[in-house]
């Protein structure tokens, strides 16, 4: 992974100092982001986490995507643990001055990495059924969770890509939404811990999508508006991520 830490100048402050722990290749991602109130998010979210606004304006992203090479430092993949399907609720929140990624719901289809995010991570992951086809230059998705004792969330789609990759704008929405090197979480106990990631910029590219169903915020009691969502779509990334640090109460 020498290639991805030796270009970071993109970053908003610099690679963590320890090693990192893990390796993902994320492919096929769309970023369906809609404009929510903050007052409708401020009760859904853990009071210690400060809620991020770009212009005054909160944001809430469901993103679909497929997982590949998903393995540990040192290791290599397996193929019944490694590659895997996965879709992300996500708004955004700051810790002081790092601005992140606050996860609401991670729905995937590997029941194995599913149990060890929940215990590991802190992390909301649910298990579900999914699957993604291509027909043509479109990509189908589906997602339906399977998790015992969990609200019901589903979610169909087709997508594509529809102009030429670009590398988001300093300062712009594009980048605002998307390049964030951390992740939030706090757990029962109102403890508050950050996870680190790195990858190239994005090489996003804009899309269209035709959503046939979509529930995946109702669980969280959150109603997206009925417009449409801003979408850009990423062929391949490669990260890697850092372990989980306790930053406090």
């Amino acid at each position: 992974m020498k290639h991805i830490t030796a270009h970071n100048d993109h970053r908003p402050w610099p690679l963590p100092s320890g090693p990192w722990i893990m390796t993902q290749t994320w492919y096929d991602l769309l970023f369906a982001h809609w404009p929510v109130p903050m007052e409708t998010l401020r009760p859904r979210i853990p009071s210690a986490l400060e809620i991020d606004t770009y212009n005054g304006q909160a944001w809430i992203g469901v993103v679909p995507f497929g997982m590949s090479r998903v393995y540990p430092r040192w290791t290599f993949p397996l193929p019944w643990l490694s590659y895997f399907l996965e879709l992300n609720v996500r708004t955004y929140v700051r810790v002081g001055d790092k601005p992140g990624v606050y996860f609401f719901s991670l729905d995937a289809a590997n029941a194995v990495a599913v149990e060890i995010a929940r215990r590991w991570y802190q992390l909301p992951y649910f298990n579900a059924r999914m699957s993604l086809h291509y027909e043509s230059d479109w990509i189908r998705y589906t997602s339906q969770r399977t998790h015992a004792h969990a609200p019901p969330a589903e979610f169909k789609a087709r997508y594509r890509p529809t102009g030429d990759v670009f590398r988001s704008q300093p300062g712009s929405l594009e980048a605002w939404l998307t390049e964030r090197y951390c992740l939030y979480t706090v757990d029962p106990k109102g403890e508050v811990y950050r996870g680190e990631i790195h990858h190239v910029p994005w090489p996003l590219q804009p899309a269209e999508a035709e959503i046939e169903v979509n529930t995946m915020t109702e669980p969280h009691g959150i109603h997206l508006p009925e417009i449409k969502p801003l979408l850009h779509f990423a062929r391949q990334i490669e990260t890697i991520e850092w372990a989980i640090k306790k930053l406090g109460t």
